[in-house]
């Protein structure tokens, strides 16, 4: 636990703001998305959004040299994709958007996958079964839980569903730093791994693929996608450790009835 930074009262209601001003970034997307809107667009309404109405900063923006505010990953791009002036969103294509965002000296993390008009059916299943890997994750997070707990729920929902679970890419502690200790990944074993205490705070964020796991990154330096061309998804939500179990920072509203908040 010694490299893991333990949140105090004060500290988790700043990150708990942070939190839901990131809600309020991908409730302003989600009537901007569509077809016919480029990934660049995307990326521009978001960063006006958070500069100017929320008046709060983009944390990926500079993050290692990243030019964005966001990162947008289409069809068979796993994360890290780039925006671009020339990628337009076909009807039938799915997308994640991740974004991070600063305020009052805390980060927030989350993305979403967003449907282009009418998609296919076994592309609507695997943003589906990955959402559900997500919410499967969540709910293993308690005190006295291990990070393999988390891990292995997910793996086993993905698993049995005819998918692969990216390894080289994790979930993260999150607080001043959008990177802190420890790295929560999405594979594991029951009862292996750190144990959970109050005040802990970090990503789940899987990436779940419809074909083998495997991934290459682009000669951009950036964009990972899929080795063997298939799809995949991705949800992430910053998740803080309480007392009695967990609570979702970054839950949007059209999660209430979805996702629970706190468990």
């Amino acid at each position: 636990m010694s490299n893991v930074i333990v949140k105090d009262a004060a500290q988790m209601a700043l990150m708990r703001h942070a939190g839901r001003l990131l809600a309020q970034v991908f409730a302003d997307l989600d009537t901007f998305i569509g077809p016919g809107v480029t990934t660049l667009q995307i990326n521009d309404r978001a960063e006006a959004f958070i500069t100017e109405q929320l008046k709060a900063r983009p944390a990926s923006k500079g993050q290692y040299g990243f030019p964005y505010a966001l990162n947008t990953s289409v069809d068979n791009v796993v994360c890290h994709g780039m925006p671009k002036l020339d990628e337009v969103l076909l009807e039938g294509s799915i997308i994640n958007v991740d974004i991070t965002l600063e305020q009052g000296g805390y980060i927030a993390d989350s993305s979403k996958m967003y449907c282009i008009g009418t998609i296919g059916g076994e592309a609507r299943r695997l943003v589906e079964t990955t959402y559900e890997a997500l919410r499967k994750g969540i709910e293993q997070v308690r005190p006295g839980a291990t990070l393999g707990d988390i891990g292995h729920a997910i793996q086993s929902h993905a698993e049995a569903a005819g998918y692969s679970v990216v390894r080289e890419y994790c979930g993260h502690g999150i607080g001043k730093q959008m990177h802190e200790a420890p790295q929560v990944l999405h594979y594991g074993q029951r009862g292996m791994g750190m144990r959970l205490k109050p005040g802990m705070v970090f990503t789940i964020e899987p990436m779940i693929n419809q074909g083998k796991r495997g991934t290459r990154t682009l000669r951009d330096g950036w964009t990972v996608v899929t080795r063997d061309g298939a799809l995949s998804a991705q949800w992430e939500h910053t998740v803080a450790v309480t007392e009695s179990g967990f609570e979702v920072l970054t839950w949007r509203e059209e999660e209430r009835d979805v996702l629970p908040i706190t468990g």
